[in-house]
């Protein structure tokens, strides 16, 4: 039996999501809470939608795994979460789905959240889940250059890994908005898809529009060159989160 799970957690004490020998890992530990269910009793291979970094966090992501078991979504969610060590990761919601169902391929859409503290002091509360910006962003010269970043474009410039094989580096963006709620502004972008450290890196370029370091105009400058430089500089990872997944 095929099953969906939607997981958030705090990826601060985290090694990113994908499991890697001698790290702590979100795939590894829901894959291990997962172990008492499976016909084996070894550890279920957990598929995410996507891989996150160390540090980032998830309110939405989306997995699947197979189970040798019928189990409801309530049983089957407070299951795992009572076998998961710690309280930084908990599965929100379960579901059986088709058995051809998977969290990754089937994805049509992802909305990540970057959140930034622009005070001169970094409220303790946000110190895990917000970048600390001290210099007055100028929002309206962030949401300029923010449009420029709406649509499809090829966004090699703004991936850390250039080198990194991938079919093509265009994609589209749906939405990318600038919301302010007093000292945290939020950047909430949505698309069909990401390259490697893209929104972070959007984010780090969008921050220097903010102070000032470059202008809005910029960012169809160096996304027309398709070549990573030095001017583009990815935002601290716990300011970031995957916020949803969706489906057709």
């Amino acid at each position: 039996m095929r099953y969906k799970i939607v997981i958030a957690y705090d990826g601060t004490d985290f090694f990113g999501w994908q499991i890697q020998p001698g790290f702590r890992t979100v795939q590894q530990e829901l894959g291990e809470a997962l172990a008492p269910l499976s016909s084996d009793g070894l550890p279920v291979d957990v598929h995410g939608s996507g891989r996150t970094d160390a540090g980032v966090h998830a309110d939405g992501q989306v997995a699947h795994f197979d189970l040798p078991r019928v189990m409801a979504p309530v049983q089957l969610r407070r299951a795992i979460n009572g076998r998961l060590p710690h309280r930084d990761v908990r599965v929100i919601a379960a579901e059986p789905v088709a058995d051809d169902f998977d969290a990754r391929r089937g994805a049509i859409g992802k909305e990540y959240r970057y959140r930034i503290w622009n005070a001169e002091v970094l409220h303790p509360l946000r110190r895990r889940d917000c970048a600390h910006v001290v210099k007055p962003l100028e929002l309206e010269a962030m949401r300029e250059g923010a449009a420029q970043f709406v649509g499809e474009h090829d966004f090699a410039a703004f991936t850390a890994n250039p080198s990194r094989v991938v079919e093509s580096t265009v994609r589209t963006i749906h939405a990318l908005d600038v919301v302010q709620d007093g000292p945290l502004v939020e950047l909430r972008v949505s698309g069909n898809g990401f390259l490697y450290k893209m929104v972070r890196s959007i984010a780090g370029f969008l921050i220097a529009v903010g102070v000032g370091k470059e202008k809005p105009a910029a960012v169809t400058e160096v996304m027309d060159s398709r070549v990573r430089t030095a001017r583009v500089e990815s935002a601290p990872p716990q300011g970031l989160s995957l916020w949803r997944v969706w489906y057709s």
